[in-house]
């Protein structure tokens, strides 16, 4: 069934680029390049436009670009909704997830970025900033029994990344996995010596 559902997708995408070459592929193609130099210049209405002029809303690519211009240009709600357009027609997309987390975050709506992060993990279970970043959420709130989880998952897939070790190491702290957390300080301060947060919390510890 999984496989059915991939394939349907995958054939929708095809039929959608096929159709547009048969209309105008060039077309679009010099939209997004116009998009781009506008972007770069920091003219991110004219990106819009650009976009705009060729708008599909069958088209996940159109989609997530303008996601991603709505939230440079500061209509982050607009963003919200390009980005949500962009995980319907490719409801396996990590990347318009991770694009929807830009104008979420701007919008302070941490309820909506979790969840975001907990359907990456879904079709990712693996995905290291999905996990780290959902430790940074559950730790925020004072949820040190979950973030740990997800700590220890992103220090298992790199141990010599310093903010894994770092947050692993607070969180343990704070959960009084005293041990653990020195071991985690240590490391953290082999990756990036004389940290004055790993160095901090050591000194808690003795």
């Amino acid at each position: 069934m999984e496989f059915l559902k991939k394939l349907s997708l995958s054939i929708g995408l095809f039929l959608w680029v096929a159709g547009v070459d048969a209309q105008n592929y060039t077309k679009i193609e010099e939209a997004f390049n116009q998009s781009y130099t506008s972007e770069n210049a920091g003219e991110y209405d004219r990106a819009i436009d650009a976009m705009r002029k060729v708008y599909d809303d069958k088209s996940y690519n159109i989609n997530v670009r303008l996601g991603w211009l709505y939230y440079l240009s500061g209509r982050f709600t607009d963003g919200v909704a390009y980005y949500q357009k962009a995980i319907r027609l490719m409801p396996q997309s990590v990347e318009a997830r991770l694009g929807l987390v830009y104008p979420a975050s701007a919008l302070g709506n941490w309820e909506q970025v979790k969840n975001a992060y907990l359907e990456i993990l879904k079709i990712d279970p693996a995905h290291s900033l999905a996990n780290y970043r959902l430790g940074l959420i559950y730790y925020g709130r004072e949820q040190y029994a979950t973030a740990l989880r997800y700590f220890e998952k992103v220090a298992n897939y790199y141990p010599f990344d310093y903010d894994a070790n770092l947050m692993y190491g607070w969180t343990c702290f704070k959960l009084g996995k005293y041990r653990e957390a020195k071991v985690l300080f240590h490391n953290a301060l082999m990756v990036k010596p004389g940290d004055a947060s790993a160095k901090e919390g050591l000194g808690l510890i003795k």
